[in-house]
């Protein structure tokens, strides 16, 4: 791969000024062991191992001779993320003196989501200091990979509809099949119908920009069967239900599902994950037209059940069903969804913490344990069967939502598993996909979340 701008190659010297790393609890030993001129130059500059206030120490010559920053928690993704922003521009190499040791993975990783900027239409005020890779091998590797993904979730959430609806979408997949020799296919259109999609079909059809089914497929045949599926409605104007201004600013969000699933596509595929990988994503935009879907619609699925429309703003579990019946009738040995589906998750757990559901407890506890150990956590919330009641229709076979705002996120997860087949492992993700304000790693804006347990969980359970 490519190194990203905000990285020197490894054993890199010239020009770069050495970064000491203290902790809080071993700064005065530090301290009290440099030289007078460098204890002065703290203290004039009120140095008290904070977080997010590096400093740079100047030499002899007056000019810097390393810059000194305090890491609050070492095991932390996020450690150093603010360094690129708040230091200077140049290169900057980990000190191999310093006195508080951070993992060079874990370095390369929270410096790469800290050097983010979404440059598309506006130029960056500067540039991001860069960081010389503090090792080689296998686990930096991965580092860049995810830094990488995790940029590409940013890029696609953050760039407006207009520049990526769903044949923009279906681009971007195209060309991660071409650059890791994978195969896609596209339905398109009035094919849905014909192809037996038709869910994905009526959510689209008022667009003028055509809906459409893009499946990429990837591995060896005789590697466990691995499908991903991504929530892709590029923009969301509630439909004839349609969204108040307020709610629909930031709809271009609303394929952070597929963005997501994209991500860890090309997560599986960088690292060559011994898998057959089926990528889906239903891509449409839920427009207002003439031929619109209408509340009171009962519409038809690929799975055969019917859906009546009770809300037009809860399209993402109609395109995700059809998506979601596809997927399964390979029987994968896990079927993952990933979907910006409901307020109601933002409600019961707010925007850092996506909502979790399985129907295997294994499956389960692994991604907990996944998204704990990469510092990534999810939360899992019940299949609470009893309110599938909320759901019922008295002219199909259940409705696409109910009446009562009791449970939303549970009742749309509930939804979705009526077309996953008994015995099917399936996991759903019920997430953001959005930074409302930007902290250290964390950018305004577009965000890859519960990507890196995701992708913890894959690597754990088929990497052999």
């Amino acid at each position: 791969m490519n190194l990203p701008a905000c990285f020197e190659p490894a054993h890199t010297t010239d020009g770069t000024l050495p970064l000491v790393l203290v902790g809080r609890d071993g700064l005065a030993a530090w301290r009290d062991a440099q030289p007078a001129a460098v204890q002065a130059w703290l203290k004039a500059n009120d140095f008290s191992g904070q977080p997010g206030a590096p400093l740079l120490v100047p030499g002899a010559d007056g000019q810097p001779a390393f810059a000194l920053a305090a890491v609050a928690d070492a095991g932390d993704p996020l450690a150093l993320a603010h360094l690129p922003q708040m230091l200077p521009p140049g290169g900057y190499r980990l000190s191999e003196h310093s006195p508080q040791a951070v993992d060079p993975a874990l370095a390369v990783l929270g410096w790469g989501l800290g050097s983010y900027h979404f440059g598309r239409y506006l130029k960056p005020t500067r540039e991001p200091a860069r960081l010389v890779l503090p090792a080689e091998g296998d686990a930096v590797a991965e580092a860049l990979d995810q830094v990488e993904a995790a940029g590409l979730v940013r890029d696609l959430v953050n760039t407006p509809t207009e520049h990526m609806g769903p044949a923009e979408l279906e681009a971007i997949v195209a060309e991660l099949a071409r650059m890791h020799g994978g195969e896609t296919r596209s339905v398109v259109g009035d094919a849905l119908t014909d192809q037996n999609f038709p869910a994905i079909h009526a959510v689209g059809r008022a667009s003028h920009r055509a809906p459409r089914l893009v499946e990429l497929n990837w591995g060896d045949p005789s590697h466990p069967r691995l499908a991903i599926v991504g929530k892709g409605v590029c923009f969301d104007t509630g439909g004839l239900d349609i969204k108040g201004a307020d709610g629909m600013r930031n709809m271009k969000k609303d394929m952070g599902g597929a963005a997501h699933a994209v991500g860890l596509a090309k997560l599986v595929m960088a690292r060559k994950l011994p898998v057959r990988l089926q990528l889906l994503v239903p891509a449409v935009e839920n427009a207002i037209g003439p031929n619109a879907f209408r509340p009171g619609e009962v519409l038809a699925t690929r799975q055969g059940l019917s859906v009546e429309v009770d809300n037009t703003d809860a399209e993402g579990r109609l395109v995700l069903c059809d998506a979601l019946t596809y997927a399964a009738e390979a029987k994968p040995a896990l079927l993952m969804d990933f979907a910006t589906l409901t307020g109601a998750a933002r409600i019961a757990l707010g925007p850092d913490l996506p909502a979790l559901y399985a129907n295997d407890d294994t499956v389960a506890a692994e991604y907990l344990a996944a998204g704990e150990n990469a510092r990534d956590p999810l939360w899992r919330m019940p299949l609470w069967r009893p309110y599938l009641h909320y759901l019922k229709s008295n002219v199909a076979d259940l409705a696409n939502s109910g009446a009562t705002r009791m449970a939303g996120s549970i009742t749309a997860a509930l939804y979705l598993e009526r077309f996953v087949p008994e015995g099917q492992a399936w996991t759903h993700v019920d997430v953001y996909s959005w930074n409302d304000s930007a902290r250290p790693g964390k950018p305004a804006g577009g965000e890859a979340q519960g990507l890196r347990a995701a992708w913890q969980l894959l690597r754990r359970r088929f990497g052999g």
